[in-house]
């Protein structure tokens, strides 16, 4: 008997759990039965899914793409049924969002309660993380993104657009002096990112034109939440979006630097999520509240 969901069911527990013997405990099933299930499943495709070692066992390009594409589906099913018959009851189930440290803490955790206030039947799972995530993968149902768009396999929202500010504490300026000019910079300590290391120089306006300034200091963060304590720390001087700062700037941890040379460049910020035709309850939901109550400074 034909039985294509599930070979693909078993495929899907083979490429998760990395092993024949792991997946066939995990569904009941004998290692033979796993492996006859993964042949019928790759002489039905015409390709191989997995390549199989005495010792290990890995994906394919080919069975890496049919996984991503299988665990939508699976998702996307596994939505509908849920949403069968419970249209009038609103939102309900696991909600999961990813986003850098900066944007979660600035501006995700401060509104996420009346989120859940309003859709009590809704759970939220938040990951912050500065490394850019696959969003199958980590079974992710919306991801906030900062930045350019590379990922054209997912629909995006855009949020809003946050100005790019230089920054430091009052205590670095008063040791150190305030920069008059973009030149000055060469003698202060500027705060950069780890993950960004080949983004050695900050655009200023210059003479009725954009220019590139080299910089250089002694400090390497790996998150945007980490060089902006630093600065709050009095480390030198950081170069971020202005929704990371505005508050410590408003209140005065911060002072903004070179202002007048600003050349009013910024990063767009962006939802996105699956391509599907049809969205969860929860993920419409969440959306639409992200249009309504996340306040982002220009």
């Amino acid at each position: 008997m034909d039985n294509r969901f599930g070979d693909i069911e078993t495929f899907l527990a083979v490429a998760r759990e990395g092993s024949f013997a792991a997946a066939a405990k995990t569904l009941r099933l004998t290692p033979s039965a796993v492996s006859r299930s993964i042949g019928r499943l790759e002489q039905r495709l015409g390709v191989t899914l997995l390549r199989r070692t005495t010792r290990s066992l890995a994906l394919t390009l080919e069975g890496a793409s049919y996984r991503d594409r299988m665990m939508a589906l699976m998702t996307e099913m596994a939505d509908v049924e849920a949403g069968l018959g419970q249209q009038e009851q609103g939102p309900r189930g696991l909600l999961r969002v990813n986003a850098s440290v900066s944007f979660g803490t600035e501006c995700l955790l401060p509104i996420l309660p009346d989120f859940l206030g309003r859709h009590p039947a809704v759970a939220v799972d938040l990951a912050l993380s500065d490394a850019v995530v696959d969003l199958v993968e980590e079974r992710a149902d919306i991801a906030i993104r900062i930045g350019p768009l590379r990922d054209t396999r997912l629909r995006a929202k855009k949020l809003g657009h946050s100005r790019m500010l230089l920054v430091a504490s009052p205590a670095y300026l008063a040791a150190r002096g305030t920069p008059r000019t973009p030149e000055e910079l060469d003698g202060h300590d500027c705060l950069q990112f780890s993950f960004r290391r080949s983004v050695d120089s900050w655009p200023f306006w210059i003479g009725g034109r954009v220019v590139q300034r080299p910089v250089q200091g002694r400090f390497f963060g790996n998150s945007g939440e980490v060089v902006r304590q630093m600065a709050i720390a009095g480390g030198g001087i950081a170069r971020h979006g202005r929704f990371h700062v505005a508050r410590d700037v408003r209140e005065g941890r911060l002072v903004e630097v070179l202002g007048d040379f600003s050349t009013g460049d910024g990063e767009d910020i962006h939802a996105l999520y699956s391509a599907q035709d049809r969205l969860a309850a929860r993920v419409r939901a969440f959306l639409d509240f992200l249009d309504e109550a996340l306040e982002l400074p220009g």
